[in-house]
């Protein structure tokens, strides 16, 4: 790495002064960067190492393979699982029902081998405890949902669902009459990210989230937690965002930031700027021929890279960040977008 850099710095004409600190700058970036890279390593090395008594529990598989017979001993050992509005005989029909074997079926062709799913659950968890030490190893269940898109993953202080019928991949025929935006993140990879976003709600505080800048760092403060529990995953994976959306948002970071505060939008209460910017849309709305080239959430995008920057120049611990109001993370972040 090093030979490539004088390589490259030795093509071009210098004075013997300017020689001299065009290098030393760049010394100094290596030594940053391989200092860096030996303190990430060693941090997932720790993390590696940590035990976990984890077990995921396929109550959607003990459902479809059991009989009426067999229901009082589910019904004891999920009692939350069976709501007490409705009699046994409305589970038994559900057993039989065309629609659930259906469901039952596409399930089990995606997770036929739900190892490298589980892989990934554990790490996360791993690296979630590691950061949050008080952390209590919840039971982890896998259930179906009717393709409940809107609640892939539930999660109590004990318990934690995962309705696998919500992540068949974005071409299943169970998702046809979705918006694409909403089909690309219903597939397998997304789960742990979708168990980040839950646990990054819980950890959050911050109560006040009445400006567009305050929207921004609260989805911020949520993926850069991401980059620290999934750092095994892709940034666009963590974000939900197609490879090419990711690309675009990167691209055009500067143009995006400039159009924030040309327009003085950050201190703005207008709710409007959420559906703009911020919630799940098919692309973000700056009101410009080019907006249907870009992905949503373009707000969020910003907000992570803010919270990203102020981590990187202060040395705040990461809970305390996560506590912190947005205005005094953004004035101390040093931001400068990406060209």
């Amino acid at each position: 790495m090093v030979q490539l850099i004088l390589n490259y710095i030795l093509k071009i004409k210098h004075t013997p002064f300017q020689f001299y600190h065009v290098l030393k700058t760049i010394v100094f970036l290596v030594v940053i960067c391989v200092f860096s890279c030996q303190n990430s390593s060693r941090i997932e090395t720790e993390i590696s190492k940590i035990d976990l008594d984890l077990n995921i529990e396929r109550f959607d598989q003990l459902f479809a393979t059991s009989g009426p017979s067999e229901l009082p001993a589910l019904k004891q050992n999920y009692p939350f699982l069976f709501s007490k509005r409705y009699a046994d005989s409305v589970w038994v029909k559900r057993m039989s029902d065309p629609i659930q074997q259906l469901q039952n079926k596409a399930v089990d062709s995606v997770f036929e081998n739900f190892s490298s799913t589980e892989s990934e659950i554990f790490n996360f968890y791993q690296h979630l405890k590691y950061y949050n030490k008080a952390l209590k190893t919840p039971r982890l269940i896998t259930v179906l949902s009717d393709v409940d898109y809107r609640n892939k993953v539930v999660i109590t202080d004990s318990i934690v669902l995962i309705a696998l019928d919500t992540y068949l991949g974005a071409d299943h025929e169970f998702y046809t009459s979705f918006y694409d935006y909403i089909k690309q993140n219903l597939d397998k990879n997304q789960i742990v990210s979708d168990l980040a976003t839950a646990y990054a709600e819980r950890l959050i505080y911050q109560p006040k989230r009445s400006t567009f800048l305050e929207e921004m760092i609260y989805f911020g403060k949520q993926l850069y937690l991401k980059d620290l529990l999934i750092p095994f995953k892709e940034d666009n994976e963590k974000i939900g965002y197609l490879p090419s959306q990711f690309e675009w948002a990167e691209d055009n970071e500067f143009y995006i930031w400039q159009y924030f505060v040309e327009k003085e939008l950050l201190y703005q209460t207008d709710r409007k700027l959420l559906a703009r910017f911020i919630i799940p849309a098919p692309f973000s709305r700056f009101n410009l021929e080019l907006d249907s080239e870009s992905p949503g959430r373009l707000g969020q995008y910003i907000g992570w890279k803010i919270v990203s920057s102020y981590m990187e120049n202060n040395t705040t611990p990461l809970l305390e960040m996560l506590q912190m109001e947005a205005t005094d993370i953004f004035n101390n972040a040093k931001f400068k977008p990406k060209k």
